[in-house]
């Protein structure tokens, strides 16, 4: 008995001497801090820079969110102004022109709400079927989304305009809704939650209990499937919200416009013929577009990180 814990002693202590010298090794080339191995001096300020990168734009919005136009083209860009118009500007965005920044909120959410809910509702439900049910063309099926994933989707934009063009669609809400519930990535994705987050045998007990297939889905797998559900509509939902190339080319009316097109039809306002220049609106309007996104991933962050962990990995 005495010899056995001599020996898990030993060992314990080469473990202890083996890990110390790792640390040193570590701590030498930059990645790791001896005294705390869970804390890197040069990963911390790579973080740190890498947090300033991202956070830069936003300072810059909230900043120049609060001068008029006069300060913002008479002042340094990270500087305030000589007056605090924040207020004053959130007022001129939804009144100037008659209200047009509100119809295009009211553009993007119905975008938003019809095409990336539909993205997201067809991707749960295709998804779980590649990953729970067995037919003839599968494998073709998932060579096709792994091909469509490859292509960029400014790509696709003319074929789909001179399509859209020939069915009469463009300069509607449908030209911007139809393309937009197609999201292979969020197939492909729910396609890997589903195999991984609902197991096989669950379903078998469910059926044998009585549950038809809808039922099964419904009360048994889709609970399951939350973490992945949100992934996805995050993913669609902000690539509906930027998009801009297709609204580019597809919409003409100013009334059917997202937030995108119109906020870059202010900004070259001052580039035309009499035009009047309102960067100030321009910034303004640009900071109320990204808070509905920093809103949602700020209440959303818990499920998106690990529905992007779970679906990182395939076994």
């Amino acid at each position: 008995m005495s010899a056995v814990s001599k020996s898990e002693r030993q060992r314990a202590k080469r473990t202890a001497h083996d890990e110390r010298e790792e640390r040193r090794r570590a701590g030498r080339s930059g990645f790791s801090n001896p005294a705390n191995p869970r804390r890197s001096t040069l990963l911390t300020l790579v973080c740190a820079l890498f947090a300033v990168y991202c956070l830069f734009p936003f300072v810059y919005l909230l900043i120049n969110a609060t001068k008029t136009q006069a300060d913002f083209t008479s002042t340094f860009g990270l500087g305030f102004g000589d007056s605090f118009a924040l207020w004053d500007n959130l007022s001129l965005v939804f009144t100037y022109q008659d209200g047009i920044f509100g119809r295009w909120l009211l553009n993007t959410l119905l975008y938003v709400l019809v095409g990336a809910g539909g993205a997201t509702l067809l991707a749960i439900m295709g998804g779980y079927a590649l990953a729970k049910f067995r037919f003839p063309g599968r494998k073709a099926v998932f060579v096709v989304v792994i091909g469509a994933i490859s292509v960029p989707g400014i790509a696709l934009a003319v074929p789909q305009f001179l399509l859209f063009a020939k069915l009469g669609l463009t300069n509607t809400p449908w030209a911007m809704i139809i393309p937009s519930l197609i999201s292979p990535f969020g197939l492909y994705l729910m396609w890997i939650f589903s195999e991984q987050a609902v197991p096989t045998e669950l379903l078998e007990a469910a059926r044998v209990d009585g549950a038809g297939e809808f039922r099964t889905f419904w009360q048994v797998s889709l609970p399951l499937l939350a973490p992945g559900i949100v992934t996805t509509a995050l993913f669609t939902i902000v690539a509906t919200w930027n998009n801009y190339f297709l609204p580019l080319i597809m919409l003409k009316d100013a009334d059917w416009y997202p937030l995108t097109i119109g906020l870059n039809q202010w900004k070259d306002q001052a580039s035309t013929a009499g035009g009047q220049a309102i960067q100030n609106l321009v910034v303004t309007g640009s900071l109320v577009t990204i808070i509905p996104l920093v809103i949602a991933f700020l209440l959303l962050q818990r499920y998106w990180q690990s529905g992007l962990a779970a679906g990182a990995v395939k076994e």
